[in-house]
Order: structure tokens, then sequence, then C-alpha cells
């Protein structure tokens, strides 16, 4: 029974003192910010943002293409500084956001290009259509403190995806060729996390 027991708290002391491998983050949203690009013309780009996002990210402290991130954008708060622009963006013709009012993002795959450089591939849902895509992701994965304490990580997201995918098919052409509204969006997400306690 004593061997029982002194086993028991080996164990319980060896489980104590490892420590864990994986780290919850929380996306910042009072630091991060979602952008768009697209083509009006052919010839300028319409720039623009979309709303708060929110999110999770479970860093895996020992090997970092364990890791993984879900992500919420608020849709609705899509803002390219021209009010009628945004409402038609909001419509039904576009994001139709009364029926979709986020976008998310959930990784499936994490690959590492060199040591401040990921590729990050996931499902992305719009409109409630689910595409994968894979994000270029650059930061350093090393940690620091803001000055009221909180361990803070950062880094910028891009990709490029094509709007009919997601069943965005608003389109009308230019007697010239081309489209009023390209069909190629660039996309950049400037994040901050923050280490929950």
């Amino acid at each position: 029974m004593q061997r029982l027991m002194r086993s028991a708290l080996a164990a319980t002391l060896i489980a104590a003192s490892t420590p864990a491998l994986a780290s919850p983050w929380e996306i910042d949203p009072m630091h991060t910010g979602a952008q768009f690009a697209v083509k009006h013309l052919v010839i300028s780009t319409v720039r623009g943002k979309l709303g708060k996002v929110t999110g999770a990210v479970n860093v895996d402290d020992t090997d970092l293409t364990k890791s993984s991130v879900q992500a919420t954008i608020d849709a609705a708060g899509i803002d390219t500084g021209v009010a009628k622009r945004d409402e038609d963006l909001r419509g039904a013709d576009f994001l139709d956001v009364a029926k979709f009012p986020t976008i998310t993002f959930k990784s499936k795959k994490v690959e590492k290009v060199s040591d401040e450089k990921y590729r990050v591939t996931g499902d992305l849902t719009i409109r409630g259509v689910t595409k994968e895509v894979t994000l270029d992701v650059s930061g350093s994965p090393q940690p620091l403190k803001d000055p009221f304490g909180n361990t803070k990580l950062g880094g910028v997201a891009t990709t490029l995806i094509n709007r009919k995918d997601f069943g965005i098919n608003w389109s009308q052409s230019l007697d010239g060729g081309g489209l009023v509204v390209g069909n190629e969006v660039d996309v950049t997400v400037d994040v901050e996390l923050i280490k929950k306690p």
C-alpha cells in the first residue's frame, strides 16, 4: 500500500513539474485588423477594412506546426470610406450580412517556411460557403511583455481569394473588357495576440 501511494505521489509530482506543451492565446481585437483590396474598373484598387476580429490561438510551445487558430470577423463592420458602397457590400449581392453576419477561419494545418514565416491552411467561410485557403503568416514567434505586464505575440497573415468561390457573383462587364469589380481579393490581417492567464 505504501509503495502504491509513493508511486501515485511521484506521478503527481512529475505531472505538475512537466511544462504544458501548448499555451492558449486570444486575438486582441483592439490591436487586430482585417483589410482587403480589390480592383475597380481594372484601372484602380479599392481598399477597405472589415469589422472586429476575435478568436483563439492554441500555440504549441515546442512545435509551432502543431498550433491551431480559430477566428471570427464581423462582416457587417465593412468600411471602404464610402457609405453608399459599404451599404451595397453589406447587401445580398455581396456579403449579405443580414443572413451571414460573420466570416470565420479555422486552421487545419501549419507548415514552417522559416523561423519567422509559416503557411496556415484552413477553412474560410464567407456567406455560408466554406473553402480551403492558405494564409502566408510572418512574425516573430518570440513573445514580449507590454507596458501593462501582458504577454503579447504579433504577426501578419495574407492570402488571395476569388470572391466567386464564396458565392459573391455580382458582376458587370466593361465594353473594353474587364469587370467593374474584380474577382480576386487581396486579404491582409494584422494580428496581435494576448496570452491567456
